[in-house]
This record gives structure tokens, C-alpha cells and sequence, in this order.
């Protein structure tokens, strides 16, 4: 990291880091995403969106083989 002579260097500002805000720091980033073990969360819904858009999909490209197929053969 850059060393910027403006900013505090540590809580009495004589150059002396604080390990404690790094480490608050890594631990908020990494506990960001996770739950705390005495806390509760409803589950997701499952969303039947991507589900159907794939069925659909499928359809469509089975359609367009017997198409296909059937102009070849004929």
C-alpha cells in the first residue's frame, strides 16, 4: 500500500498501526455473507422463472429439429 503522510498512522498518529481496524475489517468482509448461528432465516422461495424458461427452451428446440428433419426426409 501507498504510504499517505496525511492520514493518521495509527491511533496516537506517531506511525504505530492499529491491528484492531484491520482485523474488524477482514472479519466484516468475510461474515458478510454468512449467518450467525442463533439466527433464524426463512427460506428462499423457489422461483419456477428460470425452470419454465428452460422447459420452454427445450420445446422450441425439439420443434425446430422435427422441422428440420421433416424438410430433410421429405
Amino acid at each position: 500500500m501507498a504510504h499517505n503522510p496525511q492520514a493518521p498512522q495509527g491511533p496516537d498518529g506517531q506511525g504505530h498501526p492499529d491491528p484492531a481496524g484491520s482485523t474488524q475489517m477482514f472479519r466484516a468482509f468475510v461474515d458478510e455473507g454468512t449467518t450467525r448461528p442463533g439466527s433464524r432465516q426463512a427460506p428462499a422461495p423457489a422461483s419456477a422463472g428460470p425452470r419454465i424458461g428452460v422447459i420452454v427452451g427445450v420445446v422450441v428446440v425439439l420443434v425446430v429439429l422435427a422441422g428440420v428433419a421433416w424438410l430433410a426426409f421429405s
